[in-house]
């Protein structure tokens, strides 16, 4: 009460035309400022009529989402079908990766250590800046196909798991990718090259026997498991002996007796017991280029020739170097974790924090 009576009076009290001419100035100065202080940085970041706001959003924008959510960087992923490119925070990329890549219907252990080794496969190229094989036109860093790592999207997974199902198949993925998160494999403190394949024959390959470089980690360890689990373990194709001379580009057909020199001949094999060398219709070919030749599922194979034609029989599926999934399943299955599988198959190797390595660095 005491105050409104003060108001009051205040108000009501007469003023000479020296103090009316004050209050009038303070009144201009005080408005002045409320607008300069309130209406002035509303008109700064205001956009103007008729424009959008840029549709995309910059990279360092992209960088403090990352970190919102709890991921250390991003990565831009040129989506092949869609003929686009989208910013993905690092494990959200990785949980795409490791459900095209591996059967969500695999252990627990085996998919977790499928997300360290596709960790790992960005990390290096985001540390390498490395841009091999992404359309000229994009700022991606990887394609979501097979030439770097097949990735799938949350929605298509909805749609290729079935609502039935998406939960808990939803809730195992994201279970092994939390559960590896910020761990990557290193060999003297760089990450590896982390490759991986379907089904061994018995056995990984060194990486010199099937690309030319000698890799200390990739070396050849036996993976007896697949054998007996895989359903990609065994394969057998036909061809027509016109069929065989054209794709291997022989200049005749392959003759059908056994151990002539015109025939099918192994020269040398592998540590990995596939076939490093070997003479077809007297011609000299790499166990790699028949397979690729011939689109087999692995370079170890046996021929027979019945009924008229070539049967080719394939052991394992894919090139061999590296991880075996369906081995790191079986080894999962024996209650192995996913550190002892990749410290198995990848020889002499560090389990790191990515994190470490992308400290204070933008992409």
């Amino acid at each position: 009460m005491a105050m409104k009576h003060r108001l009051h009076i205040n108000l009501s009290r007469k003023w000479n035309p020296k103090q009316k001419a004050w209050i009038r100035w303070i009144a201009v100065w005080f408005a002045s400022f409320m607008a300069v202080v309130i209406v002035v940085p509303g008109l700064l970041v205001r956009t103007p009529p008729g424009q959008e706001s840029p549709p995309n959003r910059t990279r360092s924008a992209d960088t403090a989402a990352a970190r919102d959510t709890g991921d250390i960087a991003t990565v831009p992923v040129y989506l092949d079908k869609e003929k686009k490119t989208v910013r993905l925070g690092l494990e959200s990329y990785v949980r795409g990766v490791v459900a095209a890549e591996m059967p969500i219907e695999f252990e627990l252990e085996a998919l977790k250590a499928q997300a360290m080794a596709a960790r790992t496969y960005i990390v290096r190229r985001l540390l390498d800046g490395d841009k091999t094989n992404v359309p000229q036109s994009s700022e991606a860093l990887v394609t979501d196909t097979i030439v770097h790592q097949v990735f799938v999207s949350d929605e298509e997974l909805k749609s290729r798991w079935g609502s039935d199902v998406y939960r808990t198949n939803m809730d195992k993925l994201n279970q092994a990718v939390e559960e590896t998160k910020d761990l990557i494999l290193t060999y003297q403190g760089v990450p590896i090259e982390a490759s991986f394949f379907s089904t061994s024959n018995g056995y990984t390959e060194n990486s010199e026997d099937y690309w030319s470089q000698s890799i200390p980690y990739l070396r050849s360890v036996a993976s007896p498991w697949d054998a007996s689990i895989s359903p990609k373990y065994k394969e057998t194709v036909s061809f027509k002996p016109q069929e065989l001379q054209r794709k291997l580009g022989l200049s005749s057909a392959v003759p059908v007796s056994s151990g002539g020199a015109n025939g099918f001949k192994i020269i040398e094999k592998s540590k990995g017991q596939r076939i490093k060398k070997l003479s077809v219709g007297g011609k000299m070919f790499s166990g790699r280029e028949v397979r690729e030749k011939l689109g087999l599922n692995s370079s170890q194979f046996q021929w027979a020739f019945k009924d008229g034609e070539w049967k080719i029989t394939t052991f394992g599926y894919g090139h061999g170097v590296g991880m075996s999934q369906w081995g790191a399943n079986g080894m999962a299955k024996e209650g192995r974790t996913a550190e002892q599988i990749v410290t198995y198959f990848y020889t002499g190797i560090q389990i790191d924090k990515a994190s470490n390595l992308l400290k204070g660095k933008s992409f």
